[in-house]
């Protein structure tokens, strides 16, 4: 079965989302880029709030966009959003100059970092097999840019689904995202990734992924994902 992980920017979306059945809740600001951060003061509001109601559904935070050599930046980032007591904290990481080296630093951090490999130019294997072997907890595959492509325009189907083979003989979580949508639901089943991270998908259609969270959206995909 592949979890349902909501994307919300505020804690009504945040209750809402788990509510209507999602099993992950991510905070992120849509509005601020593909990995955009929600401000620290509002995490340390929503977190536990959030987890008083649901005290076993994951949380995870986007720490915002960053490019792969700030990581000084990042670790400041990485370690104010780990206090706020989220589970999981994801930050991007894009395949290129800096990139190998930019795992290895995540890796390092007092932190439950999960990278998230941007693939909008396809997927780096050899990448991929670095971050499953620097043990994190999981690895998310997604799209910088939000221009109306899947992830599954950018990237080939067989190089993918040998990267969550790898990923999931090393014991690490797998993730699905990037602008997905009910016409790529037959691919997400065919690859049953642990988690399939949606946005937009859960949005009202007429303002995208910036437009308010829909219940109803949300109780459909994750009845969907479960394979009813």
């Amino acid at each position: 079965m592949t979890a349902l992980l909501a994307s919300v920017r505020s804690a009504e979306e945040a209750f809402d989302a788990a509510k209507a059945g999602a099993e992950l809740i991510d905070l992120k600001e849509p509005g601020a880029g593909a990995l955009g951060g929600v401000l620290i003061g509002d995490l340390a509001r929503i977190v536990p709030a959030l987890r008083a109601q649901y005290p076993v559904r994951p949380i995870s935070a986007a720490i915002g966009d960053l490019p792969n050599d700030a990581l000084n930046e990042m670790a400041t980032r990485v370690l104010d959003v780990a206090a706020t007591g989220v589970d999981y904290v994801k930050v991007g990481v894009t395949p290129g100059p800096g990139a190998a080296n930019c795992l290895r630093f995540l890796a390092s951090l007092p932190a439950a970092v999960v990278p998230v490999l941007l693939s909008d130019h396809g997927v780096d294997r050899a990448l991929c097999a670095l971050a499953a072997q620097l043990g994190f907890k999981g690895i998310v595959f997604d799209t910088a840019s939000k221009n109306g492509r899947t992830l599954f325009d950018c990237v080939d189907v067989n190089t993918l689904a040998a990267c969550l083979a790898e990923a999931r003989s090393r014991g690490t979580m797998t993730a699905l995202a990037g602008s997905l949508g009910w016409d790529d639901l037959v691919r997400i089943r065919a690859l049953a990734p642990d988690i399939a991270g949606l946005r937009g998908a859960l949005c009202d259609e007429r303002d995208g992924r910036t437009g308010r969270l829909d219940p109803r959206r949300v109780e459909k995909w994750a009845t969907a994902l479960r394979g009813h």
